[in-house]
């Protein structure tokens, strides 16, 4: 489902070092939502959507 609200993107560390730094990259894939959610590393389906209700909940836009 597509929804303007929520935006994504996929960085290359290798070539944007600052940015691995500034968000304390230890390993791929890292997700980080709204600046305060983060999940490190690969892991199930059901703890992304976990983690991205609980954001939702958190900022009053569900």
């Amino acid at each position: 489902m597509e929804n303007s609200l929520i935006t994504a993107d996929a960085v290359e560390i290798s070539e944007f070092p600052h940015l691995a730094q500034k968000y304390s990259v230890r390993g791929v894939p890292k997700t980080v939502i709204n600046e305060e959610y983060v999940i490190e590393g690969s892991g199930p389906e059901s703890m992304l959507l976990s983690t991205i209700l609980e954001a939702v909940e958190k900022t009053g836009s569900g």
